[in-house]
């Protein structure tokens, strides 16, 4: 599940707690994309593995309301979500969040993120070794991504090219964030590769009309079959190490 609370198009973000930043295990050699022009990235359990600590404090969060639910349901309905989406969710269920829920959010992702949050094993050294435009496109808004990003070190590979959902007027699944993103960066749906790895973002990128890899190497997949889940959703590919993220 991806948020904070809304910001607009811009906010300014303290420093976090310093992480040392991602070493690779394994050498990853540069490789040419002739089939794209374009990579784009989403954040949460793509770059950075926060997906099982942002759902566990979704969880602890809803609890405290009054919501009985397990982590796998948080996982099965609000991975790769926004907190709107979360929030409708419940509307339409007849309990409405209270005006502070986003907030109370925030304060328990900021302490997890700071306390824990890492890159994606090896992802730097993918990034580094791209000879293809990329950026980052998210369904968490701004703050967030930046504070992720600089948390993990990965910040200054991003400079000017994070686009978030609040830029948008529907986010993921619906392909708008995908689309405003390639259209920014001049780069045609068709030559356009999206790295994924939730079912609604497989879902935004196919809507779009661009090539999906589904990556299901994050932790909150350690006891979920996250290939079988996204190649369901549609992803033209699946794996699950970044040394891997070239085919053979």
């Amino acid at each position: 599940m991806e948020m904070f609370s809304t910001m607009g198009t811009s906010a300014s973000v303290e420093s976090g707690k310093a992480h040392t930043k991602p070493q690779a295990m394994d050498p990853i050699s540069p490789q040419t994309t002739t089939c794209y022009d374009l990579i784009i990235f989403d954040c949460d359990g793509v770059l950075v593995d926060s997906e099982a600590l942002s759902c566990r404090c979704l969880m602890e969060l809803l609890r405290r309301h009054g919501i009985d639910i397990e982590l796998d349901t948080v996982f099965d309905k609000f991975l790769g979500r926004s907190i709107a989406a979360v929030a409708d969710h419940y509307q339409e269920l007849g309990c409405v969040m209270p005006d502070n829920f986003p907030d109370e959010l925030r304060t328990l992702v900021r302490k997890s993120f700071t306390d824990s949050l890492q890159a994606v094993t090896d992802v730097q050294s993918v990034l580094l070794s791209l000879d293809t435009a990329y950026c980052v496109a998210s369904s968490s808004d701004l703050e967030r991504v930046i504070f992720s990003l600089e948390l993990t070190g990965l910040l200054p590979l991003f400079t000017g090219r994070v686009f978030t959902t609040q830029m948008v007027q529907r986010g993921k699944p619906a392909p708008d964030l995908f689309l405003y993103a390639a259209a920014s960066m001049a780069v045609e749906p068709t030559r356009t590769l999206v790295v994924e790895d939730s079912v609604s973002g497989v879902k935004a990128a196919k809507a779009a009309g661009m090539t999906v890899w589904g990556f299901a190497g994050g932790s909150h997949y350690a006891s979920r079959n996250g290939r079988r889940l996204l190649t369901a959703a549609g992803a033209d590919r699946v794996f699950e190490r970044m040394v891997n993220f070239w085919p053979p």
